[in-house]
């Protein structure tokens, strides 16, 4: 835990309070009292009740679709799953103004719906919902279908031999070992709409404001950091309530399972029930993820001859100091350092707070790793322009600073997703290859590697897809000479002009065409049968 602990401590704990203590401390002291004030507005309790209302309806919205699609991928086989189980990840990564555009001009007005049946949703909270789903959908099926894979069909099939029906059997049996699964999706979604920025931004308008944009208001427009850093003390204090309740209440309904190679537990669709449950699925991904992403495409296209694209490559627009198309190279350099910190720091956190004799301080940083996913952006990156700025650690002009702030996002995931699995390995299997002299690294090596490979290379591929479309931090601490994607699509956003909103869609489309390459590259080493699953 050494590792992780001053890793969370050096780079969030202290930005972050760097950034609070900037606004709430004056020449004349602390100004708590400004606390109530500003909670107390009628304004600000309306942001409160939206934003945690909005979060909790987005979070059901996405569990009700998104877990028949975790069941497809997890025991159902058919022609295409890896191509389609990257394309359900590449929403995930797109910059937040990019996807919310693009989601506009499928409600809003002129948009495809506008055009066939006269239906507009940008004025209602719907638009918000459906994009959330639309974000948060390969959260449940990656997290909970990645432990649904490696549950052994076995056990539920000697409760239907028992005479049990097939919903009692999964009730009874499947559903409680996918408890913890369940509750990490549930808690990710509900933390990523608690603090949902872009989409609320783009599809909210005037009418509807979470707290994170109700920070970023305060901010950069009403320049008054006081009542940001009082917005950012009660978010950071509901994040911290929500991670308690999850850390009590989840954490003792992890049990030995037993795990099975993934390859083993997928079928062919059997019976009309199965097919009708795939053809929902891939209905459902078809309309509500892929439609706006072909939005996107179809609109880098609109200039003939792949103008958009080629106008990449140049340097004369006056946007950037280095040609737009440099962000591919910068983004991806800048993914894999985050991905090797993600994974480590996660790894080892994960590894610890698995063991069944972990204290209770141990086991209290469980919640508190998630504390970066509810936290805001901006406070974030702020922070980090503040705290990180004299020696020792003067690392405004450093590369690794981008690396740094994308790996706390990516952590968290890491840690969610690998501790399920490593909670449900039987501990005796340790004992017995300890008694028979085997060391902690080689038990580590022969016991738990082989069983958790799968779920530390589905965690490496959420902290790299995180880290390629990480954008709220970014913005404040990626050099000007080396913009990442999601910045430099917000940059040519932030331009008027057909040809910038072109370049933006083009390099949006590029974006999805890396993430999509790298998840299907992922998706073939891990399903490779020459090794171990």
């Amino acid at each position: 835990m050494a590792l992780p602990v001053a890793f969370f401590a050096l780079f969030f704990a202290w930005p972050v309070a760097a950034i609070v203590a900037r606004g709430l401390k004056t020449d004349g002291g602390w100004q708590f009292g400004r606390i109530a004030d500003v909670v107390i507005q009628p304004d600000i309790r309306h942001v409160l009740w939206f934003t945690t209302w909005q979060a909790l309806a987005s979070t059901a919205l996405t569990l009700l679709l998104a877990l028949p699609a975790a069941f497809v991928f997890a025991r159902l086989d058919f022609p295409g799953k890896q191509v389609l189980r990257a394309v359900v990840t590449v929403p995930f990564v797109l910059p937040t103004v990019v996807a919310g555009s693009a989601f506009l001009a499928l409600v809003g007005h002129g948009g495809l719906l506008d055009q066939l049946w006269g239906v507009r949703l940008d004025t209602t909270v719907w638009a918000i919902l459906l994009a959330h789903v639309f974000f948060n959908y390969a959260v449940v099926v990656r997290t909970v279908g990645g432990l649904w894979a490696q549950l052994d069909p076995r056990q539920e099939e000697a409760a239907r031999m028992l005479g049990a029906s097939p919903f009692a059997a999964w009730r009874k049996v499947t559903l409680p070992a996918l408890g913890p699964a369940v509750a990490a999706a549930a808690l990710m979604v509900f933390l990523f709409t608690f603090t949902s920025f872009g989409v609320v931004q783009i599809l909210g308008g005037p009418t509807f404001s979470t707290l994170e944009v109700e920070i970023y208001r305060q901010t950069s427009e009403v320049f008054d950091l006081t009542t940001a850093a009082v917005l950012t003390l009660v978010q950071f204090a509901a994040v911290g309530a929500i991670l308690g309740v999850h850390a009590w209440t989840v954490r003792r309904r992890e049990s030995a399972l037993r795990l099975v190679d993934p390859r083993l537990t997928a079928r062919r669709p059997r019976g009309a029930g199965q097919r009708a449950l795939l053809a929902g699925v891939l209905a459902t991904v078809a309309l509500l993820l892929v439609l706006p992403l072909a939005v996107l495409v179809r609109r880098s296209l609109d200039a003939p001859g792949f103008g958009y694209y080629r106008a990449l490559t140049r340097t004369d627009s006056g946007t950037f100091l280095v040609a737009p198309v440099h962000a591919v190279w910068t983004s991806l350099q800048y993914a894999v350092a985050a991905t090797a910190i993600a994974v480590l720091i996660g790894g080892l956190a994960a590894a610890a707070l698995a063991r069944r004799d972990a204290g209770r301080l141990v086991r209290g940083f469980d919640a508190l790793l998630m504390l970066p996913l509810g936290v805001s952006a901006v406070t974030v990156g702020f922070g980090f322009l503040i705290a990180l700025d004299k020696p020792p650690l003067d690392l405004r002009q450093s590369w690794i600073l981008v690396p740094l702030a994308q790996a706390l996002v990516g952590a968290p995931f890491v840690v969610r997703t690998m501790l399920p699995v490593l909670r449900a390995v039987n501990t005796r299997l340790r004992e017995a290859a300890a008694v028979l002299g085997a060391s902690p690294w080689r038990v580590w090596r022969e016991i738990d590697l082989p069983l958790v490979r799968r779920a530390l290379l589905v965690a490496a591929g959420f902290a790299f897809a995180v880290s390629l479309g990480e954008f709220g931090a970014t913005v404040f601490i990626a050099r000007p000479d080396n913009p990442t994607l999601p910045v430099a699509v917000a940059r040519l956003l932030s331009r008027p002009g057909d040809l910038n909103y072109g370049q933006a869609m083009a390099l949006s489309t590029i974006l999805m065409v890396v993430c999509a390459a790298a998840l299907l590259l992922l998706e073939r080493l891990r399903t490779d049968r020459t090794g171990e699953f």
